[in-house]
């Protein structure tokens, strides 16, 4: 059962410590508190979890501090929607709003490799009006003896660079909990110059004990990418365990599937599930082209399949894409079959806003239709 109270509750008002009170005295019930941060109000919300059915849903909700009260089904108690149109949805960080309505593309290295590199594809990211981006810095690898990444080395310029060209936000994947420790470091050294969206890799999507530590620091959002070989809702599972941490400022990434019927591509694409978890949860959801697609093969039309599988996701309604790009694609040390070229950046920008505009104007014309 979840118990939202109202918008910005003072927790040491009477109302509010009446409220807990009452609740902390159920029996057999464990009650855990989260706050939502939203653009103009905060929320507090209370999660009933034991025996709850023999609870009186009315008399909860006359509680001074409540607002209202939800039955919850799904085993994802936090980032459910749970058939509640009123759920606050998406949140902000470092000045960027993330949420279901809108659309940002982290365009960026999968692995960062020179600093020049870094600079070179920042400055196009400023040019063309981008204030997101991916940097790998630590890279999982199936081959113990490829590249790793450069780790917390490259940190500090990295985070200097993007200060210089005002990127706000960067999705960095993280494969244990000293990473977390070594960003936040790092941004503290270099005087917070941008924010970073911790990501988790398909590899440790499952990798529970990760996750709680993730989870449990707040200050950096989460970027949690789809099990490449469990079910949606296994992987909606692990999204959860960000979220029961603390932490439920979370994207939920699709990347495709791993099988043979994907051939020729990397993985299936499974930007089909776009509207799926819009539906199931209070997720922002993002999309990675790159590594469903994994490669620069074109269709007979022009297109780069890359560009057909992007544009996929977003008539979908995606609200974020991650995508590889690269100034030399040879000289990469990760996925640089698959990235795009620099040339082709304002290219990219352009098809996703032909494409986001088309999935706008669709449910502008099914609400005229419901009218």
């Amino acid at each position: 059962m979840l118990v939202i109270l109202h918008p910005n509750t003072d927790e040491n008002a009477n109302e509010f410590q009446q409220t807990w009170h009452y609740l902390n005295e159920l029996p057999n019930i464990e009650v855990r508190k989260h706050h939502v941060k939203g653009e103009q109000q905060t929320l507090t919300e209370i999660y009933l979890i034991g025996d709850t059915a023999k609870l009186n849903r009315d008399f909860i909700a006359t509680l001074p501090a409540v607002e209202r009260v939800i039955k919850i089904s799904e085993a994802y108690r936090v980032l459910g929607r749970h058939s509640d149109k009123m759920r606050h949805v998406g949140f902000d960080y470092n000045g960027i709003r993330f949420s279901q309505d809108n659309l940002h593309v982290f365009a960026g290295l999968c692995a960062v490799d020179t600093p020049e590199h870094v600079e070179l594809m920042m400055r196009a990211l400023k040019e063309n009006g981008q204030q997101c981006t991916r940097m790998g810095a630590y890279k999982p690898r199936t081959n113990p003896y490829s590249f790793q990444g450069h780790g917390k080395a490259c940190l500090p310029y990295v985070f200097e660079l993007a200060g210089k060209y005002d990127i706000k936000v960067i999705a960095m994947e993280v494969t244990h909990e000293n990473h977390v420790n070594e960003i936040l470091e790092c941004l503290e050294q270099t005087g917070h110059p941008t924010g970073v969206m911790l990501q988790v890799g398909t590899r440790n999507t499952q990798n529970f004990e990760l996750l709680k530590a993730i989870g449990r620091q707040q200050e950096l959002p989460v970027l949690l990418k789809r099990g490449f070989g469990i079910t949606l809702d296994e992987s909606l599972n692990a999204a959860e365990y960000l979220a029961s941490e603390g932490n439920a400022n979370v994207i939920f990434c699709l990347r495709g599937m791993k099988t043979s019927f994907g051939e020729p591509h990397r993985n299936m694409v499974d930007f089909t599930h776009v509207p799926v978890l819009k539906r199931l949860t209070r997720m922002p959801v993002c999309i990675d082209p790159s590594h469903s697609v994994g490669s620069r093969e074109k269709s007979p039309d022009g297109l780069l399949d890359l560009f057909h599988a992007t544009a996929q996701g977003v008539i979908a309604g995606a609200n974020m894409v991650l995508v590889d790009f690269h100034p030399e694609p040879s000289k990469a040390l990760v996925d640089g079959p698959q990235a795009l070229l620099m040339e082709e950046l304002p290219l990219f920008l352009e098809d996703v806003r032909i494409t986001r505009a088309a999935y706008e104007k669709r449910c502008r014309l099914i609400k005229k239709g419901s009218e």
